[in-house]
């Protein structure tokens, strides 16, 4: 929802930082394969130490640093097709890492699931209609986009790492964390179904008006 609703300011957010990946002659691509590559690292990291303090903050670095690569793009003047379609797939790899890894050390397969599950069709929810239409991100100001999934999910670890080494309470943030990203993910891609239902039944409209003659409005 904050991508959609504020992509202008969001993009001015993240060009300033952005140029020191551009100063060390980082690609678009090379960035997004870093992002990975530090997702990756850091869930590898959580299925050893299993802190999930340690994982939140390395997860809030990572996920930081991956989101230069469309500032990176822009400010190098290398957007291309492939960029983005590279950056969604490693993505969609990302959440699967660190969905997956959190399930196997926590043991909340259910809740994890389907968070993973509700945020692969939200994805998939709005791409599917981009093969039938043309459409932009400002279409689509659904609830838990993947910017406010990643804030959930650090701030879920980030709070349970420390409920637990201070209070000595049990990963009941962990778990209602997880519970709370299935249910807004899953409620995200029904609102993407209801969105691609309505502006697929405009075309529909539009295209059959066009057939009888009438103007399209």
């Amino acid at each position: 929802m904050l991508d959609s609703l504020y992509s202008q300011v969001m993009d001015r957010m993240w060009e300033r930082p952005a140029k020191l990946f551009v100063r060390l002659g980082f690609t678009p691509n090379q960035v997004t394969s870093l992002g990975l590559i530090l997702v990756a690292g850091n869930c590898a990291a959580y299925l050893w130490h299993q802190s999930s303090l340690a994982l939140g903050i390395g997860l809030a670095v990572a996920f930081a640093a991956d989101a230069f690569d469309g500032a990176v793009a822009r400010l190098r003047g290398m957007s291309t097709a492939f960029g983005g379609y590279f950056d969604a797939i490693v993505d969609r790899y990302q959440e699967a890492i660190v969905f997956l890894s959190i399930a196997y050390i926590s043991g909340h397969w259910l809740p994890a699931s389907l968070a993973l599950t509700g945020a692969l069709l939200t994805s998939y929810g709005k791409a599917r209609v981009a093969l039938e239409m043309e459409t932009t991100n400002a279409d689509w100001p659904d609830l838990l986009e993947r910017l406010e999934r990643v804030i959930i999910i650090c701030a879920v670890l980030i709070a349970d790492g420390i409920a637990v080494a201070a209070f000595g309470l049990s990963d009941i943030i962990l778990e209602g964390g997880l519970w709370l990203l299935a249910a807004g993910a899953n409620v995200t891609a029904l609102q993407r179904v209801l969105r691609a239902r309505r502006l697929l039944r405009e075309r529909d409209l539009r295209a059959a008006d066009d057939g009888d003659g009438d103007v399209t409005v």
